[in-house]
């Protein structure tokens, strides 16, 4: 409790700086956590896991004139996809280098309830020795650099939100593990540099 009251002052700090120097109307406010927290849960505690509490953040974007302003969305989205999001808000799309491995989330800003973005995150978390992949409905998780019975998880979110029950060794769900396994390798092709990164 201490820690969100002393961060929600601090908060409060800034905004009110900007007030007061009449600098609100022309700044982009972004709050957002660099990861989530385990509090016990899956008998964890921090944040090294790559179970939602510790790969979900908070993200609250501010911009002057937004006409979506106060909306929320339930969109995935990344923290690489900040970048290209403000280069995009300053009128500097074109120039951004073509290595950029997030997308503008602009669109998402412009109409919170679109539903056509390639949604997923990709996390990497322990030196990179766990990595997994979250969509809309699955999270689906690998320790190690290659799939086998022994490494993976696959969390129904839709039946499963707090993610007790590892599906990857169910064959009722096979194919839902294997479209995962594709779009896991695909994501992880962009984060090493060696796919095509989504714009």
């Amino acid at each position: 409790h201490a820690s969100i009251s002393f961060m929600d002052e601090q908060v409060g700090r800034l905004l009110d700086t900007l007030d007061r120097l009449d600098l609100r109307k022309n700044t982009i406010v972004v709050f957002i956590s660099d990861h989530g927290y385990n509090l016990g849960e899956h008998t964890c505690w921090q944040k090294h896991s790559l179970w939602e509490e510790s790969v979900r953040v908070p993200l609250i974007v501010s911009i002057p004139g937004m006409k979506h302003a106060g909306e929320k969305t339930d969109a995935i989205v990344e923290l690489n996809d900040l970048y290209p999001t403000f280069v995009d808000l300053a009128g500097m799309k074109e120039r951004a280098p073509s290595i950029l491995q997030g997308e503008s989330l602009v669109p998402l800003l412009d109409s919170p309830g679109r539903t056509d973005r390639d949604q997923y995150a990709y996390t990497l978390v322990g030196g990179g020795n766990g990595a997994s992949i979250r969509t809309d409905r699955w999270r689906y998780n690998r320790w190690g650099e290659d799939a086998t019975s022994d490494n993976e998880e696959l969390y129904d979110h839709e039946n499963d939100p707090a993610e007790h029950t590892n599906l990857a060794r169910d064959p009722a769900f096979r194919n839902q593990l294997n479209q995962l396994r594709k779009q896991f390798e695909g994501a992880r092709a962009i984060a090493r540099g060696k796919g095509q990164a989504r714009r």
